[in-house]
């Protein structure tokens, strides 16, 4: 899918271009590529002279080749953008290509930052005046939409807590809590390392001496906002710490329970079997023969020898 955005009285119009059917009326500011096919590279190529390389998304690029300007100034970056969905929660990579004033993106699927700055930029004016501003309000786009994420996170384990620590935890309550607690873990780890990348991002862009003065300034609040979520994404890792680690808890003393369960059982049932281990021995003299009581006699030792153990793990609290 290509989409092509221009500014028009202060505002950002995009729309879906059609290669074979439609022209271009202005000039673009930004040229988003969503999963781009031949024909639509070549177009690209053919108006602007910029070549695609079939593999600019690809996650095995070399760090070094993730920020860079060629010689004839084109920038290129490299930024992993967040998509937090109800299914799986997972990094985007993004190539930003800004040439001759023009900012580039190409992706693989649609991106919740891209869908939001379109919105704004409709409803705004004057929110965009270059290629370059385009790339900033992305990435700060981007940084709110890690805070709303980390919101969401906190949110969900204050339900976990509840469920937790506010009552006595089975096992299938542990179950779901764990799986619970695992998710939110991986959204937090995804979370600090978008941020991180878009730190570096930013970082990238003020070294290389391209924005003007205003936009040096935002990039710079950009930067903050950044800082400003890593407190918070550790505060995370350690709630989740806390709540893991209560759940293992919880865990333990359910099988410590059982395990519980089966040693007094076989404690109490050590003195009856002595017992029946005496009173099968071949005897000369047996006393169930010789006396009329023996059988009842055992029977009721075996019982009360039972019954003594549990009654002291009782006084001692052992069986609650």
């Amino acid at each position: 899918m290509l989409n092509v955005f221009t500014l028009s009285s202060g505002r950002l119009n995009g729309r879906i271009f059609e290669p074979d059917s439609d022209h271009l009326d202005l000039p673009p500011v930004w040229v988003d590529l969503e999963a781009p096919t031949p024909p639509e590279k070549a177009w690209v190529r053919s108006q602007f002279g910029l070549e695609i390389p079939g593999d600019i998304v690809d996650d095995d690029l070399e760090e070094s080749a993730r920020f860079y300007e060629e010689d004839n100034g084109e920038l290129h970056i490299r930024s992993d953008f967040l998509i937090d969905d109800d299914v799986t929660p997972r990094n985007v990579r993004v190539a930003f290509i800004l040439h001759r004033s023009v900012l580039f993106s190409v992706h693989a699927e649609d991106l919740p930052v891209f869908r939001l700055l379109r919105m704004r930029a409709r409803r705004i004016p004057a929110l965009i005046d270059d290629a370059k501003d385009v790339l900033l309000k992305l990435y700060d786009a981007d940084a709110e939409y890690s805070a709303d994420a980390l919101e969401s996170i906190y949110d969900s384990l204050e339900q976990v807590s509840a469920r937790v620590l506010g009552r006595e935890v089975d096992d299938q309550t542990a179950g779901e809590a764990l799986s619970a607690i695992a998710k939110e873990e991986d959204l937090n780890g995804r979370i600090r390392r978008n941020v991180m990348d878009t730190r570096r991002a930013v970082s990238f862009m003020m070294r290389s001496r391209l924005l003007n003065a205003e936009q040096f300034e935002e990039a710079r609040q950009i930067l903050r906002d950044i800082d400003s979520l890593d407190s918070h994404t550790t505060f995370l890792f350690d709630k989740i710490n806390f709540l893991m680690n209560a759940t293992v808890g919880f865990i333990n003393i359910n099988q410590n329970k059982i395990i519980k369960i089966f040693s007094v059982a076989s404690v109490a049932l050590l003195p009856p079997t002595l017992i029946a281990s005496i009173y099968g021995m071949n005897f000369r003299f047996m006393p169930e023969v010789d006396w009329r009581f023996g059988y009842p006699f055992a029977l009721g030792l075996m019982i009360a020898s039972v019954a003594a153990p549990f009654i002291y793990f009782r006084r001692k609290g052992w069986l609650r």
